[in-house]
């Protein structure tokens, strides 16, 4: 009985934050602002995206589903170097903003300038920040306010929709 009521509790608490966290959010980007908006790649058709980015990287990127967790190579990446969209190689995170979340997937707590765009996503029935690319509008993942110093957010990334580009 007191461990039911204690998950009911933090249900409760973690769904009245998730809903507190998506009301406070900036107002999110849309698609056709900003410098990317007349961005070529913003004109690929589904099928070539599909066949250019193969069946588990489409899914996610262009159908905004999320990989299992540690399931990315990318999350023991550890090198110097540049994290950047995998549709269309704009770089998103340097790699001394990465850090370890033990979430499962690689997670970053700045993002580079004005390179990602921001949605409210309510897919699995609680509101999120969702971002994606700029440029190419391919999903990368969820923004949340459980990151460190100094941005205190979590970009929290699947790591099919990245590449690693080597300093």
């Amino acid at each position: 009985m007191t461990q039911s009521l204690i998950l009911d509790r933090r249900g409760l608490l973690t769904g009245a934050g998730a809903w507190a966290l998506a009301a406070c959010s900036p107002e999110p980007v849309k698609a056709d602002q900003g410098s990317y908006a007349a961005s070529p790649y913003r004109r690929i058709s589904d099928a070539e995206w599909r066949r250019r980015l193969g069946e588990e990287a489409w899914s996610v990127m262009r159908r905004e589903a999320t990989e299992r967790p540690y399931s990315s190579p990318l999350n023991n990446e550890h090198r110097r170097g540049i994290f950047a969209c995998r549709g269309c190689d704009l770089p998103l995170f340097r790699s001394t903003w990465k850090f370890e979340s033990h979430t499962g997937w690689p997670s970053f707590y700045q993002v580079l300038g004005g390179n990602i765009g921001r949605k409210r996503d309510f897919a699995i029935g609680i509101p999120r920040i969702e971002y994606h690319c700029a440029r190419c509008l391919g999903h990368q993942g969820h923004v949340f306010n459980d990151g460190p110093r100094p941005t205190g957010l979590r970009y929290c990334n699947n790591g099919v929709a990245l590449k690693f580009v080597p300093a």
